[in-house]
């Protein structure tokens, strides 16, 4: 049983929720930001495409691996603390990178910077509490919509750098982050569970209690669907722009902005899904999700026109299919952190760490693993293949479980008038 809330004073809830989601944004757009300078730093030290794929991918690795962490220490010590010490370590640890001159140094910054990622879990631990639990989906939904942050980055970045420099953009970045840990400390509130704890002076829960609900297969099977939906979201934004030049020719402005428009929506719609969540169920969203997820990957994993079929998907069915698996997936994001703060109330941080890790993690080996299909294969589309796999598997675990979950329902009043 989750402990007693203290009573919220009026506006407190949405001004955690909008000041978390506007910190989040600016976050994931620090998240990223190699995905922009990157490029001139390629060119700047000459690296090779696989030192650029780690520049790229190392902060993503390490804001995934330290999502766990922060969400424990949220329950620890609070939200509000946490969140903004994050923001001013990843805000240090981009300015530091202005200094950087060689790989190893751009890489050692880049781990610092992976912190800004891992704010994920401490605002999903945070918001969470402010809300009951028929809101939870939608306050969450709306938290995560910071994913837009990636956006803000590939439109803004790009402008700067080329008019001021790479670095311009890191002391930018650095200095928004500040900028924002300073307005989210001085604006918002300790959660009323950190408070309700506080005050009634409850000790510190072990590391071993904090961590005891990720022996249940439950949170695994939660990580595995957010696999597939934030990680194979993030590793398709990133894979769409090589694809659609690889396969179709197109320019590399044009398939950038594709990737760019994809991203926006997938964003923005992840509270759409929190909200149906709330009103339908995050089940029935999920078995949704999972469902149009399989067709449209099974569509997608045929040949594509250009690939030397006698037949293959046109590049305008193509980005169609592609927009509404993007959509979809939005709201399945969405779905699987309702389940978490319903089932896990008092491990909200610990438990929404782990599964923000597996998801972050599938946004990083994802990417990898597209490459060596496509090596090893030849077919551009194998990637498609890939997450129909992961689909099959999320959506027959799922159905296995609820099934059983079922029989044990009605089982339980066969066993009590026994």
């Amino acid at each position: 049983m989750s402990e007693n809330k203290q009573p919220l004073s009026a506006g407190e809830p949405a001004t955690a929720l909008w000041m978390s989601t506007f910190a989040f944004t600016i976050c994931f757009a620090v998240w990223t930001i190699f995905a922009i300078i990157g490029i001139r730093i390629k060119q700047d030290l000459a690296l090779s495409e696989t030192q650029f794929g780690l520049l790229v991918g190392t902060p993503i690795l390490t804001g995934s691996l330290v999502r766990m962490l922060l969400g424990v220490w949220t329950g620890r010590y609070g939200g509000r603390l946490v969140y903004t010490l994050t923001m001013l370590a990843a805000a240090l640890a981009t300015f530091l990178l202005t200094y950087a001159t060689t790989y190893p140094q751009m890489l050692l910054a880049g781990l610092g910077i992976g912190l800004a990622g891992g704010s994920f879990a401490v605002g999903v631990a945070y918001v969470s509490p402010f809300f009951p639990p028929e809101k939870q989906g939608t306050a969450l939904g709306i938290f995560g919509a910071g994913n837009v942050g990636a956006a803000v980055t590939k439109f803004l970045a790009p402008f700067i750098m080329i008019a001021f420099g790479w670095q311009a953009v890191a002391e930018i970045w650095a200095a928004a982050l500040v900028v924002t840990a300073l307005v989210f400390w001085f604006t918002t509130s300790d959660d009323p569970a950190f408070r309700s704890r506080r005050e009634r002076q409850v000790p510190k829960r072990s590391l071993l209690q904090e961590f005891a609900p990720l022996k249940n297969a439950q949170v695994w099977r939660f990580s595995l669907y957010y696999f597939f939906a934030f990680g194979g979201f993030v590793a398709l934004s990133l894979w769409l722009p090589r694809y659609l030049v690889g396969v179709y020719g197109f320019d590399i402005a044009a398939a950038g902005m594709i990737a760019a428009a994809y991203s926006i929506p997938g964003s923005i719609f992840r509270a759409f899904g929190g909200v149906l969540s709330d009103r339908k169920g995050a089940r029935s969203v999920m078995y949704w999700m999972l469902g149009v997820s399989a067709v449209a990957t099974l569509i997608l994993s045929l040949p594509a026109a250009g690939e030397g079929s006698a037949f293959g998907i046109t590049p305008v069915v193509f980005i169609v299919v592609v927009f509404v698996l993007g959509f979809v997936m939005s709201l399945g994001k969405a779905a699987v952190y309702k389940h978490i703060p319903a089932y896990y109330p008092d491990n909200v941080g610990a438990v929404g760490g782990i599964v923000g890790m597996v998801g972050g993690l599938g946004g990083f080996v994802l990417p990898i693993a597209f490459g060596l299909l496509k090596d090893a294969t030849g077919l551009w589309s194998s990637c498609f293949l890939l997450l129909f796999a992961v689909v099959a598997a999320s959506l027959l675990w799922m159905h296995l479980s609820i099934r059983q979950m079922e029989r044990r329902a009605l089982a339980l009043p066969t066993a009590a008038t026994a």
